[in-house]
């Protein structure tokens, strides 16, 4: 199973491709959140032969709901209609803490898909 991971956010979104076989997470680009993202998704998606989409869901250190949270779940049922994969969620809890300590000032801009990357390996290991 090959899987794409998404940390969304309001302005960039994180993307990161994981095959279950090999489990080795490969963070990919970070998007703009904007008009051009269903389209350049879908491209990666068949780049990368994509079976499922996993996309990250924040919530705070007690697990409730925040107002991400409630973001990110409009912003995945939008996705649900425009992409023809699977999509679930991740608990993304600490991804953007993990992710900034894999990242050099070099690759900085690549936190959000080092974030995405995080959050498929974490699915991984949770579900396959």
């Amino acid at each position: 199973m090959n899987a794409l991971g998404l940390d969304v956010g309001m302005a960039r979104i994180g993307v990161a491709r994981i095959n279950s076989i090999a489990r080795i997470s490969e963070p990919l680009a970070v998007l703009a959140n904007d008009e051009l993202f269903i389209s350049e998704i879908n491209k990666l998606i068949g780049v990368h032969s994509i079976d499922i989409v996993v996309v990250g869901l924040p919530r705070n250190m007690k697990g409730e709901k925040t107002e991400q949270t409630e973001y990110v779940e409009q912003f995945t049922d939008k996705l649900k209609e425009q992409l023809n994969k699977p999509i679930v969620f991740q608990d993304e809890t600490l991804s953007t803490v993990a992710a900034s300590e894999r990242v050099t000032p070099q690759t900085k801009s690549m936190e959000d898909a080092h974030a995405a990357a995080i959050i498929l390996e974490d699915f991984i290991e949770t579900h396959v």
